[in-house]
């Protein structure tokens, strides 16, 4: 049987997307060639902040921005959050929840004052179901074991081409809400590899593995 020795939001997202999906990415190991010039733009944006936070001298960089670069750069530096005190940027954090190891990468982590601040910066589309997103789960989970004693502890979405926060605020409910979650996917990723069965999805012919599928 496939183990696996962490599990990221992204292996969790695809799992609930298309099971099938997750065993050719992950089980098999399959990589399909897909077009990654949009994605240039995030990890520009991304890379830039981390400079950015970390107090590093960016002027070149910032001199050499496309134009809608700069306009998501300027939006950036223009959010509330943005500006609190910083912590850590493109941080990577790993977590055990029960017998599981979770782990991913924060954008960054800021406070102001014992309120604190998970950034995610998006280039495109925040989630449509932000505060259940695996993302969202798993990274309030992982900080949450690691800061004591504070007053508040949000996860921030950051819309960089609408200019907009979606914020979402930790507690215990959610706690109890995520953990539940979490186990029941994570168990049934666990129970397809022991029986090496994946279903596949009806609505895929927009999966980069929909040819693997069909042909």
């Amino acid at each position: 049987m496939k183990e696996f020795t962490t599990y990221s939001p992204a292996m969790l997202k695809i799992f609930e997307q298309c099971k099938k999906k997750f065993e050719y990415k992950y089980v098999k190991g399959i990589s399909i060639p897909v077009d990654t010039s949009k994605m240039q733009q995030g990890k520009n944006i991304h890379a830039l902040a981390n400079y950015y936070l970390k107090n590093y001298n960016i002027d070149k960089l910032e001199k050499a921005l496309t134009p809608d670069e700069e306009t998501l750069w300027n939006a950036l530096k223009n959010i509330k959050q943005f500006q609190y005190d910083y912590l850590e940027s493109e941080y990577n954090l790993t977590s055990k929840i029960d017998k599981f190891w979770i782990s991913g990468r924060l954008d960054a982590l800021v406070k102001n004052n014992k309120d604190y601040y998970i950034l995610d910066y998006k280039t495109g589309q925040i989630p449509k179901n932000p505060e259940y997103d695996y993302q969202t789960i798993i990274y309030l989970l992982m900080v949450n074991k690691l800061i004591k004693n504070y007053s508040s502890l949000n996860f921030v979405y950051i819309d960089l081409k609408n200019q907009k926060t979606t914020e979402i605020r930790f507690t215990d409910k959610l706690k109890q809400e995520y953990e539940e979650k979490l186990l029941k996917i994570l168990k049934d990723i666990e129970k397809s590899l022991k029986l090496n069965i994946f279903s596949q999805q009806k609505e895929c012919k927009y999966c980069e593995y929909y040819k693997l599928c069909h042909y």
